[in-house]
């Protein structure tokens, strides 16, 4: 593929300042991209600085597919040595917007014992998905485990339920974009947005 010459850069920059149709269901930014990067690089640096360097043995646990947004910007603002193990948990089936039962799809890919955990999530609403893999991780073994989510409901969130790392508080909504679905789609929305109601049931 032929990369971008300056001549070509006018017709991109027109292209991408159209209104898509993904944006014109959108009735409003809550977060937008910049606050969540400048947020992500501060997560980043309390990370690096609980885990003193990486120096013994860290694992991050992404549960997809939620967080893999927020997981790849991390991880690149993070200067440790670091391993990762997926696992998948599915609570919020097609077009639901309550959570439901978690639903393990994947189980952990990689082995733990040992080694200090820190599992990446999306959002902490009711707790259900987080405590399930907060159990399966504990069961095998680790030195430590830690959980770090891009956002969290006061409101819903469950107060024995231990979240070290977080980066926004949010109003009891159901959002979408940078990672977030709704019935699969939205997730490369590149903010974190609410959507029209009429576009949900």
């Amino acid at each position: 593929m032929t990369p971008a010459t300056n001549k070509s850069l006018p017709r991109l920059i027109e292209r991408t300042t159209d209104k898509s149709a993904m944006e014109s269901d959108i009735a409003r930014i809550l977060i937008h991209r910049d606050r969540i990067q400048a947020r992500v690089r501060t997560l980043a640096n309390e990370i690096a600085a609980t885990y003193n360097g990486g120096k013994t043995g860290l694992t991050l646990v992404p549960i997809l597919s939620g967080s893999i947004i927020f997981l790849a910007d991390l991880i690149r603002e993070l200067p440790l040595k670091m391993k990762l193990a997926l696992v998948q948990i599915s609570t919020y089936p097609g077009a639901a917007t309550a959570p439901g039962a978690p639903r393990t799809v994947l189980g952990l890919s990689g082995d733990v014992t040992g080694r200090d955990v820190l599992i990446v999530d999306d959002i902490l609403d009711s707790g259900r998905t987080l405590r399930c893999v907060r159990e399966m991780i504990r069961s095998r073994g680790p030195r430590s485990v830690r959980s770090a989510v891009l956002l969290r409901k006061p409101s819903k969130a469950p107060p024995d339920l231990p979240v070290e790392f977080v980066g926004f508080d949010i109003e009891d909504l159901f959002v979408v974009g940078y990672g977030l679905d709704y019935n699969d789609h939205y997730r490369n929305y590149p903010h974190v947005g609410v959507l029209h109601s009429g576009l949900m049931p």
